[in-house]
């Protein structure tokens, strides 16, 4: 593939997730037509159910690929494997898949993908700035306590707004076909930084507590949390985030010719959003 005209068609699988509703977002901007895919879209979509993906590639020429909850689940290299297979008879000419830093799993999806015949590339990446504005890190900033099973180590963390960037220029624009970019903000930050930087720009108290993973499963299942997304945080807090992920990579810069979103960056765009949600 090398780009794409505006008479295409673009599958976005998790749609309404935090990068795949960006990146649906910019697409549209470009008058590029999306099939929006998840649960509860129009067109719908979900893993466990390899029935529901015939509809979603029917007519697509190429396709971002978000794998729910996390690619470090057991289940998603042979679904990621069923997916290639399926998007190749279909006529799918690229896929995008998101992938993260560190995760054994992760990589080996990722070689499928290569490895799938298909134009392809993979978006690697740190995590996520936006986790504490919407997604459950909310609740423990919200609390103003970053209560986590981490001790001190630090983390490249990336704007989701980078990604998505990164995301639709791999979609569209010619030259990036077959490439891995591998996505981080530009600094080490542990959680106790961060718990100074919201505490710096917010001018509210917001600190760092180390918690034992039995407390921290305990509060995610006190909240309501499904099993499968408490185990795959329980393994990314225990094991991906032990330091195997304390470098910087330059993706960002390499795909789009501008430097990452910082941190600070992020927290003083969305002030107002976080002072709105309160600290009691």
């Amino acid at each position: 593939m090398t780009t794409l005209n505006t008479n295409q068609t673009i599958l976005v699988v998790g749609a309404n997730g935090k990068t795949g509703s960006r990146v649906v977002n910019l697409l549209t901007d470009k008058n590029i037509e999306v099939r929006k895919a998840s649960r509860s879209s129009d067109t719908f979509f979900d893993w466990q159910q390899p029935s529901s993906w015939d509809a979603a590639l029917t007519g697509v020429q190429a396709a971002y690929v978000t794998y729910f909850p996390d690619l470090a689940l057991p289940s998603a290299p042979a679904h990621i494997q069923q997916f290639c297979e399926l998007a190749r008879q279909k006529g799918v000419e690229h896929i995008t898949l998101l992938s993260g830093r560190g995760e054994e799993a992760a990589q080996i999806c990722e070689d499928i993908v290569k490895q799938s015949g298909l134009s392809w590339n993979i978006v690697r990446c740190a995590w996520f700035n936006q986790n504490f504005n919407e997604g459950l890190f909310k609740v423990a900033l919200d609390s103003g306590v970053l209560a986590f099973p981490v001790g001190f180590v630090k983390e490249p963390f990336v704007d989701v707004n980078d990604i998505a960037d990164v995301v639709v220029a791999s979609l569209t624009e010619p030259g990036h076909q077959n490439k891995l970019y591998e996505l981080t903000g530009p600094e080490l930050l542990s959680f106790e930084d961060l718990a100074a930087l919201f505490s710096q720009e917010l001018g509210k108290t917001v600190s760092f507590q180390p918690v034992s993973v039995e407390q921290f499963s305990l509060s995610l299942q006190q909240m309501g949390v499904p099993d499968e997304v408490i185990q795959m945080l329980t393994y990314l807090f225990t094991q991906v985030l032990d330091g195997r992920n304390e470098s910087l990579a330059d993706g960002v810069s390499q795909a789009l010719n501008r430097p990452a979103r910082s941190f600070a960056d992020y927290v003083q765009r969305n002030r107002d959003v976080f002072l709105e949600q309160g600290y009691d």
